[in-house]
C-alpha cells in the first residue's frame, strides 16, 4: 500500500490562507483518487474533500467555496487550497487514497480511506 507525506500546514490568523501539499512515496499520485481529511481535538476524522482520477472533486457543507483540491501532476501532488479560514478549521489535516462506494439503497454514496494513515499536518487558526 501506498503511503502518503502531507505537508503545509500552520499556524495562520482567521480569514488567512493555507495551501496542503499531500505526496505520495514510489508511486504517482495521478493514478489514484485521493481525500484529504482532517481530526480536531476529541472528535472524529472527517473528510473534507476528494478527487477522482479524472479531476472530479466532491467537498464537505462545511469547506465548498472556500476549499479547493487539486491534482498537481507536474509535482506528483494533490494539493488542497484552503482560504478564508475559521478557528474550527484547526485540525490535523491527513491525505489517504480513497475509493467512492455507492449506496444506491439510499441514493447515496460515501467515500472510503484505502491505506494506512500518515503523520498528517497540523493546521492551527487563531481569532
Amino acid at each position: 500500500q501506498v503511503k502518503f507525506v502531507e505537508s503545509g500546514g500552520g499556524v495562520v490568523q482567521a480569514g488567512g490562507s493555507l495551501r496542503l501539499s499531500c505526496e505520495p512515496s514510489g508511486s504517482s499520485i495521478s493514478e489514484t483518487p485521493i481525500g484529504w481529511y482532517r481530526q480536531a481535538p476529541g472528535k472524529q476524522r472527517e473528510l473534507v474533500a476528494a478527487i477522482k482520477i479524472s479531476g472530479t472533486t466532491d467537498y464537505a457543507d462545511f469547506v465548498k467555496g472556500r476549499f479547493t483540491i487539486s491534482r498537481e501532476n507536474a509535482k506528483n501532488t494533490v494539493d488542497l487550497q484552503m482560504n478564508s479560514l475559521i478557528p474550527d478549521d484547526t485540525a490535523v489535516y491527513y491525505c489517504n487514497a480513497v475509493y467512492h462506494l455507492a449506496r444506491p439503497e439510499y441514493a447515496d454514496y460515501e467515500w472510503i480511506e484505502d491505506g494506512p494513515w500518515g503523520q498528517g499536518t497540523q493546521v492551527t487558526v487563531s481569532s
